[in-house]
């Protein structure tokens, strides 16, 4: 059905495989073919969710979308969901359940349920 193209990013001048997979994935939405290589619609979504302001929902499910075949590439998505029509986000009050400091979330804590502050989720996801 589809095959496999090389194509040149528009920011990088690389080339890059456009797989077959992937082709396919884009045409059933409808989807124009990417003008820029993998690494760079990442960064290029990195940015947009900076200037966002954290409205790409603190990063749930952030794996980048579609990955094609194994073929690593993969589409990056349209970004936040109409956030850019959204007001700031309602932050609630918690106690962080490590290091027992105030902490401000963008959801209503639940009992029974882990809340930290964001200094101990960042150490909890080790990065």
């Amino acid at each position: 059905m589809y095959n496999d193209k090389n194509l040149t990013c528009a920011d990088c001048g690389q080339e890059f495989v456009f797989t077959a997979s992937e082709q396919d994935f884009y045409a059933q939405r409808g989807f124009t073919e990417p003008r820029r290589c993998p690494s760079c619609r990442a960064s290029r979504k990195a940015a947009r969710n900076a200037e966002g302001g954290g409205s790409s929902y603190g990063g749930y499910g952030a794996g980048g979308g579609y990955s094609a075949g194994g073929s690593g590439g993969g589409y990056g998505g349209g970004g936040g969901y109409g956030a850019r029509d959204r007001g700031p986000r309602e932050m609630f009050s918690a106690t962080c359940s490590s290091c027992g400091r105030e902490a401000q979330v963008p959801f209503r804590p639940t009992s029974g349920k882990p809340v930290y502050c964001s200094d101990c989720f960042r150490s909890q996801r080790g990065g």
